[in-house]
């Protein structure tokens, strides 16, 4: 299972790679996930650090080249749910912060496990004046197609991604009801000590 995991992680990168362009705020929202997987991919594979798992390298890709094209404060706070609200703007971007630095850590080791895995889109159902759309892919290499599938939104600077769905299930669903429980619990400030402490323990070297 958590080899499938870093397989579907790896692809979630290939997807959102390479800051977009002026350009790209008119371009159709498939053929921007589809011209960017194709460069990322191809890039990844071509650069020897990323192969041999230098995190430092991978990190800096992953935080320059993918996180633009997140909606971050959206994700944040539909994860965060109805507690949202009751944040104040200092916990809101704390909360922010330390979930952009989870999933950089969470998806940026699996960038470097990408062989020869391509992707495979589907036709996508939408009208020109939908401004919101899901993008369906599939990760094609050993074994079974992997489902993977993006909510996107449209912005004056273009499309960006909001949601991820990685064999049936949304990224922003399964981080609501851990991050439910956290602050049921411990409170909205609990939920960032946690977050705080997940985020530096997966930053400490693992002993070999």
């Amino acid at each position: 299972m958590l080899k499938r995991r870093s397989w579907l992680a790896a692809a979630t990168m290939a997807v959102a790679s390479l800051s977009l362009p002026a350009l790209a705020q008119d371009e159709a929202p498939d053929a921007m996930v589809k011209r960017l997987s194709t460069e990322v991919l191809n890039t990844i594979k071509s650069d020897a650090a990323i192969q041999a798992g230098d995190i430092n390298r991978i990190m800096a890709l992953v935080d320059s080249k993918i996180m633009p094209n997140v909606n971050f404060t959206r994700m944040t706070s539909s994860v965060v749910g109805r507690y949202w609200r009751q944040a104040t703007p200092e916990q809101q971007k704390q909360l922010q912060d330390e979930f952009k630095t989870l999933l950089v850590r969470t998806y940026s080791g699996a960038l470097g496990e990408v062989k020869d895995q391509t992707l495979s889109f589907r036709p996508m159902r939408s009208k020109p004046e939908d401004t919101e759309v899901v993008v369906r892919s599939e990760v094609r290499g050993r074994g079974d197609p992997i489902q993977l599938d993006y909510r996107m939104e449209k912005t004056p600077t273009g499309w960006k991604i909001y949601d991820l769905n990685v064999l049936g299930v949304w990224l922003v669903e399964t981080y609501r009801t851990q991050f439910a429980q956290e602050i049921s619990s411990k409170g909205i400030d609990g939920l960032i000590a946690s977050l705080v402490q997940r985020n530096k323990s997966s930053a400490a070297p693992k002993a070999k």
